[in-house]
């Protein structure tokens, strides 16, 4: 399900960048999906992309959020 590999080198960019050992300074860190790996549709309030945050939310696993309609 999760691009495990991607989610790990990204964990390890982040790292490098705090411990300034990058070899490449003005490498743009990108925010991933924590469930899936994905790096577009990001909402960094929930660590989720859009699709799995719609998941998790019609499946009532995020406190607090609930669906609108006007």
């Amino acid at each position: 399900m999760a691009n495990k590999a991607a989610v790990a080198k990204n964990k390890k960019q982040i790292m490098k960048m705090k411990n300034g050992n990058s070899k490449f300074k003005s490498v743009k860190f990108k925010n991933r999906c924590q469930v899936c790996g994905r790096p577009r549709g990001y909402i960094g309030r929930f660590k989720m992309c859009r699709i799995c945050f719609r998941k998790a939310a019609l499946n009532g696993e995020l406190p607090g959020v609930r669906k609108i309609s006007w």
